[in-house]
């Protein structure tokens, strides 16, 4: 239980539904739908659809989404691939004749087709209760008659804005500027694109004046995508994978999401006593940062489109893990992880639901960096993601860029299993600080004993470029003994990442909610 004379905020119970989101009003739109008679994937699009108005810095409808959902009354999780696939017509070489070497982030080239929508419109017509038209009317309301701003979105939104370019700065700017904390929002192009959608279904968005407007959006920037790409892309199911941690089975999406960096960050882990170290201390950070390092080489060897090639025995092997810890040194940190890592060898918004039948659904909807491409549509103002900059241009790469192909993703969204059952769907959003951030909230819980409210709030670190990013809530001892270990230790400017959870009580009957306060969000029962 938290110190009540410190700052921080208690979780949430209840017995019938609970939803905990990035933003209040999503989570209070997915209790309404519970309580009208929609079930957990109903909610879960309703708040979704809503977020890209809400957070649109964070995620919209011209991007991608990963999901998975418990079935009540069968014993399984079923797993949804929303992500959509580059162009048929791009092509590797001709971006390399172009003196690149990687997929420019805040390009067309890196604009790949939205694939959430036609996963929405699939989960609703499978498992939903109430249909799309009812999931996607709040989100239509509040595109229409706006939204004020909460704080952190607010931040966010200032940070971004040079991304925005042409037709974005028209729809997502006020007055050329970002909107302030209290400022209503409004989206009414993303209304009418909705209503299309609610109507229509796929069709509605993927074909038609929508499309249309995309595809000539896109092609005027010098852009390779055809109507026939867009009216091509088809979500699909697929097995969820799993490895364990201690007692806990951490279930993840199969690549072409980065979830098998996290069992892998996992296996690494159960290596070392982490219970026996200082949750907050330097050598929990240290370790964790050099198994991060060493998960994550191995994460842009080998995860690709699935089609291309299927990394995840690979990843989930135990002996690689192994292997790959051996190589972590207590007192100093590894001064070039790729070429000692070749020696064992030879890179968003999240919400969950959980309603009264105990349907869990874990959705991680996203556009990629803030703001995604920075790019909009020209009549309808959808703002594309730029899901491409995942692939690389290195010749025969697993992710090597190529029409028709999926990228590499970061986001992946998480359900805990405990003796066969599902105890907890969970996610934690910060782009490539996902399978680190899975791995942290388990471990502070497994091996820390903190309850989920506790997991989350408390600080966190992690190891990206060269730099090892170590949040504020950790005192300047650690950092100091992180430097004396080698290590690049920097404070970032923003927290690192957001996290929502809810755990299930299977006993009591009772659902306990948990969310981030690094976001405006909040867990909300009835």
């Amino acid at each position: 239980m938290r110190d009540f004379q410190l700052p921080g905020r208690s979780s949430v119970y209840a017995s019938n539904g609970m939803c905990a989101t990035s933003h209040p009003l999503a989570a209070k739109v997915a209790i309404q739908i519970l309580e009208a008679g929609g079930n957990a994937m109903d909610a879960a699009i309703a708040a979704g659809a809503l977020l890209g108005i809400c957070e649109p810095q964070m995620t919209g409808i011209g991007g991608d989404c990963f999901v998975l959902a418990s079935i009540p009354g069968e014993d399984r999780i079923v797993a949804m691939n929303g992500s959509g696939r580059a162009p048929a017509a791009l092509n590797a070489d001709k971006l390399r004749h172009q003196r690149l070497d990687v997929l420019p982030t805040h390009s067309v080239e890196a604009i790949t087709i939205p694939g959430a929508v036609d996963a929405f419109c699939q989960l609703s017509k499978d498992w939903g209760k109430i249909g799309l038209k009812a999931s996607l009317a709040p989100a239509i309301y509040y595109a229409q008659a706006g939204v004020p701003v909460a704080p952190r979105t607010a931040f966010d939104w200032v940070a971004a804005t040079a991304t925005l370019k042409g037709s974005a700065r028209n729809n997502f700017l006020i007055n050329n500027n970002a909107p302030e904390a209290g400022q209503v929002f409004r989206a009414p192009k993303q209304a009418e694109v909705l209503r299309r959608i609610a109507m229509e279904g796929r069709d509605g968005f993927y074909e038609g004046e929508v499309a249309e407007d995309m595809v000539k959006s896109l092609n005027a920037l010098g852009g390779c995508h055809t109507l026939d790409d867009f009216a091509a892309i088809q979500c699909n199911y697929t097995s969820p994978i799993s490895g364990t941690y201690k007692d806990i089975e951490l279930v993840e999406h199969p690549p072409n999401g980065q979830g098998a960096t996290a069992i892998l960050l996992g296996n690494i882990l159960k290596e070392f006593d982490i219970a026996s170290l200082d949750p907050l201390g330097s050598q929990r950070i240290h370790i964790e940062a050099e198994a991060t390092k060493l998960a994550y080489d191995t994460r842009n060897r080998f995860i690709a489109d699935p089609e291309v090639s299927d990394s995840t025995s690979r990843m989930l092997d135990v002996s690689l893990a192994r292997d790959l810890a051996k190589l972590i040194h207590p007192n100093r940190i590894i001064q070039s992880v790729s070429s000692i890592s070749e020696q064992v060898h030879k890179d968003t918004v999240y919400l969950t639901v959980v309603d009264k039948d105990r349907m869990a659904v874990s959705l991680i909807y996203s556009i990629f960096h803030s703001f995604g491409s920075g790019i909009a549509s020209d009549k309808f103002g959808i703002l594309f993601q730029n899901r491409g900059a995942g692939f690389n241009l290195i010749v025969g790469h697993p992710n090597e860029a190529a029409g028709g192909k999926r990228p590499l993703h970061t986001i992946i969204p998480g359900i805990l299993k405990q003796a066969d059952k599902v105890v907890m769907p969970f996610g934690v959003m910060g782009g490539q600080y996902q399978s680190t951030g899975h791995m942290r909230f388990i471990s502070n819980m497994v091996d820390f004993g903190m309850d989920p409210q506790s997991a989350i709030d408390a600080p966190r670190s992690f190891a990206e470029g060269n730099e090892l990013r170590v949040e504020r809530g950790y005192s300047n001892k650690v950092r100091a003994e992180l430097s004396e270990l080698g290590h690049n230790v920097v404070i970032p400017p923003g927290p690192i990442g957001g996290a929502q959870a809810i755990k299930i009580n299977h006993e009591t009957g009772v659902l306990e909610g948990a969310s981030d306060p690094r976001k405006d969000g909040c867990a909300l029962g009835y």
